[in-house]
């Protein structure tokens, strides 16, 4: 329910009583960047953060994600945050459900779910998410109330940043949409870290 009143906050932002309320804008980094339920790998204190909008079920996630986590094994000074996008049918969602229980109740065995789930080719169903689960320990993990909240507020924001699809991916100040090849990728997080230090 808190955020549907943030996404209620979001829209009436313009209002004059804007004023006396938290700045939307910066409630809006803190979801982006901060939020404890977003699952997050790389540097603790980053020069630069890339913030990936993903879906089990994207073929394009599946080739994208990887080239994610290797800028981030490759650059020290980069951070990785994951928001689950299940745009693409139920079987999104009920794996983004159960990813984002593991990172809230076994932090250490999420990335290991994560690539398992990425790495299967077509659409996930029930047999497919608990497979995964089988092959990184994780079987027991059922997906609880707050991943239902996490993929909610996952939703707003796409339609507040206006994502249209997955791959999403925020590095540095640009919005990428869609994938791009791995030296595209490599060439912009080198000209964000740049940036970033000349600020």
């Amino acid at each position: 329910m808190r955020y549907w009143m943030l996404f209620l906050l979001f829209c009436f932002s313009t209002l004059s009583m804007a004023e006396q309320q938290p700045d939307p804008n910066q409630q809006l980094m803190e979801l982006i960047f901060n939020d404890p339920n977003s699952p997050r790998t790389g540097a603790a204190k980053p020069r630069l953060t890339i913030v990936s909008f993903t879906d089990y079920n994207c073929p394009w996630c599946k080739k994208f994600d990887p080239m994610l986590e290797k800028v981030v094994r490759e650059n020290p000074d980069v951070q990785l945050i994951v928001k689950l996008l299940p745009f693409r049918g139920e079987s999104s969602i009920a794996s983004a459900r159960v990813a984002l229980t593991a990172w809230r109740t076994r932090p250490e065995s999420f990335w290991a779910l994560h690539q398992r789930l990425m790495s299967k080719k077509g659409n996930h169903d029930a047999a497919s998410i608990l497979a995964a689960q089988q092959k990184t320990a994780t079987a027991d993990i059922k997906p609880d109330g707050q991943s239902q909240e996490s993929v909610q507020m996952n939703l707003i924001l796409s339609q507040v940043l206006n994502i249209q699809g997955t791959p999403a991916t925020i590095i540095g100040d640009e919005m990428v949409a869609g994938a791009i090849s791995q030296a595209d990728l490599e060439a912009l997080v080198k000209a964000q870290l740049a940036k970033a230090d000349a600020r």
